[in-house]
């Protein structure tokens, strides 16, 4: 292994280290030398990499903007490869997964804003909408988000709602530790969830 590789090796054990604490003890609790110590390294190697404690955690946020973005994304995936809304379900599947394969980043979420006021992430979230529908664009084929909605119906707001739904509620699932917090199991639920984005919640008016 060449310097440039042990280098790069002890930054990911740097960013590792930092994602275990930070995201099980908080930002304030976990100090520089925290993160030396469970990375293995010195703290002169920690400011070798990063300037300062702030910018690992930035950096761990912006890692998961990275992934997040990436088409392989698992929510992402079921995105591209359904066809909205009718699969609903496994849009579900997929935001479970999501959160499950990333919940320590997505505890970083809740860290920042107790800790920061959420500082890190609101211009993540300001340009959300934006993401959306870059990414929707660039399907093969944009018609199909909307081809299934009835007329009136945003498609990317249609794309934002069910994902909030859907990862908000496995937030709670697995970042709390609280399964099955509707009362019944998640497979149910899915499907619940997924009727009621589809056909409301509110009987049809009668003539």
């Amino acid at each position: 292994m060449n310097q440039a590789e042990k280098s790069q090796r002890s930054r990911e054990q740097i960013l590792e280290a930092a994602l275990e604490l930070f995201s099980t003890q908080g930002y304030r609790a976990t100090s520089v030398r925290d993160i030396a110590a469970r990375a293995e390294v010195s703290t002169g190697n920690v400011y070798h990499h990063f300037q300062d404690k702030e910018t690992i955690f930035r950096t761990l946020l912006d890692q998961y903007w990275q992934a997040i973005d990436n088409p392989e994304f698992p929510f992402n995936q079921a995105l591209a490869t359904g066809t909205f809304p009718e699969n609903l379900e496994e849009v579900g599947h997929a935001a479970r997964e999501s959160v499950r394969l990333y919940r320590r980043y997505v505890a970083l979420i809740y860290v920042d804003v107790v800790e920061f006021e959420g500082s890190h992430i609101r211009k993540f979230y300001a340009d959300m909408a934006r993401r959306f529908a870059d990414f929707m664009a660039e399907r093969p084929d944009p018609a199909v988000f909307s081809s299934h909605l009835r007329p009136g119906i945003s498609p990317l707001s249609a794309v934002m709602l069910a994902s909030r739904f859907f990862l908000n509620y496995f937030a709670v699932e697995i970042l709390f530790g609280v399964p099955n917090h509707f009362g019944k199991d998640t497979e149910s639920v899915i499907h619940e969830i997924a009727d009621i984005l589809r056909h409301g919640m509110l009987n049809p008016p009668t003539e």
